[in-house]
């Protein structure tokens, strides 16, 4: 059932009583059971999940018993909070997040908790405490990350959706490398409280979904202002209803590279024919790009964040991390406070070098990442080559961290496969505070070129 319908076309089904709740949850929890020793997509179950699916039967609320799972960096009271590191393995949530509030108020069934590379810092998803999660179209790849287990939970139907959220792409990353649909909102959309002090001012939470509906299903209940987040915006009007609107007479941009970016060839050209689909309802450019950078200025945030975050709780903390972790602090040594002021100058002149696309273009388009999903082995979301020639430390995933930094609402959205089976996402950036655009194109993108019919084999 799960993998034949929409979340939206379940929850109508819930709500008219031709499934139970506790039945779909039955049915996530068998999946769940048979595979995820594979694919370890789930770290921690909800020991009331069955109780709370049959509370939900005997209600009348919006998600009528929806499962869903929900990263492990997101607090829901009562289970583990591990950010996936042995720091943290014992560590029991003492309130809900925000998002997990209005869920449950909403009447979703909190399934578990999925995995995360430790502390959400690279886009490949293995950790010292419960090790890889591998990618349902090859158990050999990864499923990116830093919202792995979210990808590898919806796309191989143990649930039908999954929580993520997005600091430099980590709703972006494993939704291309799992051929999902996932939305990085606009800052502040889904107000992100409690959160952790890393990517400050960077990361948005946000869900993976096989469908865009489900998406803007989900967004309606959970957007808007919270002055627990002090960087919360309201929501827009309706996002369900601004996808059902039609699109047409749009401006595109495109962009192979941002001006910077070395990229697959073979993503390139399936990326690109993508793209050209929506001169269907609007007008496409090619650009030549000559965007900054901001990559030394992601790793330079990332490691002074991170660093001062542990120094002040864990003495010794550098032994206990992510092997790659451990390099952060002769980083940090080599880079200056001036460094690290100076990222916000930076974003200002990213921005302003956009600004002009935005001003004449409703949209812009990019691949998602430069690579099709590559191999665990080896592998440590740093550094990874591209067409096979070495890369820079997050060469192969330069699309993605310069919309955190401009703050923009920013899709990944299936575009095809490679030859060998591998999926490949398409990146739809939107103007400021246009989510519900994004989404709207999004939909009109999915119906040109559906792509839930193809499905893993495991």
């Amino acid at each position: 059932m799960i993998l034949e319908m929409s979340a939206a076309e379940l929850i109508e089904k819930l709500k008219s009583k031709e499934c139970k709740a506790s039945e779909v949850l039955d049915e996530c929890l068998e999946r769940i059971e048979k595979l995820n020793p594979q694919l370890n997509a789930f770290v921690t179950m909800n020991e009331r999940a069955v109780e709370e699916a049959r509370e939900a039967e005997k209600e009348n609320k919006p998600l009528a018993g929806l499962p869903i799972g929900v990263k492990d960096n997101t607090d829901v009271k009562g289970m583990r909070t591990t950010y996936g590191s042995k720091l943290f393995e014992n560590n029991i949530a003492v309130e809900d997040s925000i998002i997990v509030e209005r869920l449950r108020k909403a009447g979703a069934v909190i399934v578990g908790k999925t995995n995360l590379p430790e502390f959400g810092l690279v886009g490949h998803t293995d950790n010292p405490l419960f090790g890889p999660t591998r990618n349902p179209w090859d158990l050999k790849r990864t499923v990116g990350g830093s919202s792995g287990g979210s990808a590898a939970a919806v796309v191989s139907g143990m649930v039908p959706v999954a929580t993520g959220n997005d600091g430099g792409g980590s709703i972006r990353i494993p939704s291309s490398f799992c051929s999902l649909y996932g939305l990085k909102p606009s800052l502040g959309r889904i107000p992100c409280y409690p959160s952790s002090p890393a990517f400050i001012g960077l990361v948005c939470e946000g869900f993976l979904t096989r469908y865009v509906e489900d998406t803007a299903f989900l967004m309606d209940l959970v957007a808007g202002r919270d002055d627990r987040d002090m960087q919360s915006i309201p929501k827009d009007d309706g996002y369900m209803r601004a996808i059902e609107e039609p699109i047409d007479g749009v401006k595109i941009a495109f962009s192979p590279d941002l001006g910077y970016a070395t990229v697959d060839p073979e993503v390139e050209q399936i990326v690109r024919d993508s793209a050209l689909k929506l001169e269907e309802v609007g007008e496409i450019d090619e650009l030549d790009l000559k965007v900054p950078n901001m990559e030394f200025d992601l790793i330079a945030k990332v490691i002074f964040e991170t660093v001062t975050m542990l120094d002040g709780v864990f003495e010794g903390w550098e032994e206990k991390v992510y092997p790659a972790y451990q390099g952060f602090l002769p980083m940090m040594d080599s880079m200056s406070f001036k460094d690290y002021v100076g990222i916000q100058e930076n974003a200002q002149r990213l921005w302003q070098s956009l600004r002009p696309i935005f001003q004449e273009y409703d949209f812009l388009i990019t691949p998602t990442l430069a690579i099709p999903p590559f191999e665990i082995e080896g592998a440590s979301g740093l550094s990874e080559p591209i067409a096979g020639k070495p890369s820079t430390p997050v060469g192969w995933m330069p699309f993605t961290y310069p919309f955190n930094f401009t703050l923009q609402p920013a899709a990944s959205i299936p575009a095809g496969y490679t030859k060998g089976g591998l999926p490949v996402g398409m990146q739809i950036v939107g103007k400021h505070f246009s989510d519900a655009s994004v989404l709207r194109i999004s939909k009109t993108y999915q119906e040109m070129s559906p792509w839930q019919d193809r499905k893993p084999t495991l």
